[in-house]
Parts: C-alpha cells; sequence; structure tokens
C-alpha cells in the first residue's frame, strides 16, 4: 500500500512549496477543502473493490480491502499536519513519519 501512496505523494516531493500553497488554499477554503474530502472518499470503494479483486475476485469485499483503502486517509492525514505546520520539515522525511506514525495508530505492534 505504501508503494501505491508514493504515486499520490510524487508532486508533493516534487514541489513541495507548490504542493504546500495549493494544500493550504485547499484547507482554508471550505468549499476546496469539502470538494477534495467528497472526491476522496468517492475513490475509496473503487480502491477496496479493486484491492478485494486482487485478493480473490470471487469472493464479495470484506471490511479488510475498505480497512486498507483508508490508507488514503493516512496520507491526508499526514498531509493536512505538513501543512498545518506551515511545511516545516522536509516533506520526504516528513511524510515517511507521518505515515508510518498514522499506519501504526491503525494496527499497533
Amino acid at each position: 500500500m505504501r508503494r501505491a501512496l508514493d504515486t499520490v505523494i510524487r508532486p508533493h516531493r516534487q514541489d513541495p512549496d507548490g504542493a504546500l500553497a495549493m494544500s493550504q488554499l485547499i484547507m482554508q477554503t471550505p468549499a476546496l477543502c469539502a470538494r477534495s474530502q467528497e472526491k476522496q472518499n468517492g475513490w475509496r470503494p473503487a480502491i477496496a473493490q479493486a484491492l478485494a479483486e486482487r485478493d480473490d475476485p470471487a469472493r464479495p469485499p470484506t471490511l479488510g480491502p475498505l480497512v486498507r483503502a483508508a490508507a488514503v486517509d493516512c496520507l491526508n492525514i499526514a498531509v493536512n499536519h505538513w501543512t498545518a505546520s506551515d511545511g516545516h520539515g522536509d516533506l520526504d522525511d516528513l511524510l515517511d513519519d507521518l505515515l508510518d506514525e498514522a499506519f501504526a495508530a491503525i494496527a499497533p505492534r
């Protein structure tokens, strides 16, 4: 799942300043924030379905693929945390640390 998220965060790594400005705009504009969340919530069932089909196409989706699809929410929380800090810290390191922390909160060892 982490490799799939790397595709999503590539633009943040390529242009951290632009990504920060865009994230701040979205977070500070209620309509943009709501639309962003709406879009991401709409992707979750499709992601879960794809994960379920990859596991066993003949079996109906279970809770597992839905929970794994929620990893996108962990990414959003990490990016929101970075945005709220005004982009302090190296984005690559920070996203890795924040994603590790988010995943650990879901599945403590």
